[in-house]
């Protein structure tokens, strides 16, 4: 009697080593293991011989990863403020925060890696996307506010004192220097020239000029 419920429960052992648990809650994106092959924890000989079964994302706990020049490496900081933008989605800008900096550097590349922490979560932001970070100076105290207006860097032509912005009235572009200031990412913030809420023209040509027709591109 004792020998038959010693092999039940082996029998029950080996059903249950059948069953594949998740470690946590995810979305599988990669199947490594085809059925009929044989799944090992350590790397073996054979073709049929798979160290994995499958890929298992957390979607809640994406977080971004980027190679930060060690030159500035020292003006980052935990909990320091980030705007994220997916290669994918240029005109959306995601908050985010530093996690924390990997005290190691790549002396290859002479750089040094940081994790961020996206705080939206959205079901466009997958594992392996490309993404640009902009490092936001958190204001010290008394400081003043900076002002002005952020248009897309794209649309300021000229550098320094020839710097303008050729704003969209009446189907025709008017020619409107300006000062400008910090660059973040894509935008470019304009201290001096520009109230906010005009239609500028993207990518200016050098025929265009002062007084010139411009047509609105449909999208």
């Amino acid at each position: 009697m004792q020998v038959s419920r010693d092999q039940l429960g082996i029998a029950t052992i080996g059903t249950d080593n059948t069953v594949i648990r998740a470690p946590f809650t995810g979305v599988i994106v990669t199947k490594a293991a085809q059925p009929g092959e044989i799944v090992s924890p350590v790397a073996a000989g054979g073709g049929s011989t798979r160290t994995g079964i499958a890929t298992l994302v957390d979607m809640d706990s994406l977080e971004v990863q980027v190679d930060v020049n060690e030159a500035y490496i020292g003006r980052v900081q935990p909990k320091m403020p980030v705007e994220a933008v997916l290669n994918a989605y240029p005109d959306w800008k995601i908050p985010a925060e530093v996690i924390a900096i990997i005290p190691t550097a790549d002396r290859s590349k002479a750089t040094v890696k940081v994790r961020i922490a996206m705080k939206s979560k959205d079901p466009r932001i997958v594992p392996d996307m490309g993404v640009r970070v902009s490092f936001l100076d958190t204001p010290k105290p008394g400081a003043p506010k900076p002002t002005g207006v952020w248009v897309p860097t794209r649309a300021v032509a000229g550098k320094d004192k020839d710097a303008a912005v050729f704003v969209v009235a009446d189907g025709k572009a008017q020619r409107v220097p300006v000062t400008a200031g910090e660059v973040r990412d894509v935008d470019t913030l304009v201290t001096q020239g520009l109230k906010g809420g005009e239609t500028v023209v993207l990518s200016p040509p050098d025929s265009l000029r002062d007084g010139g027709k411009v047509v609105p591109k449909k999208s």
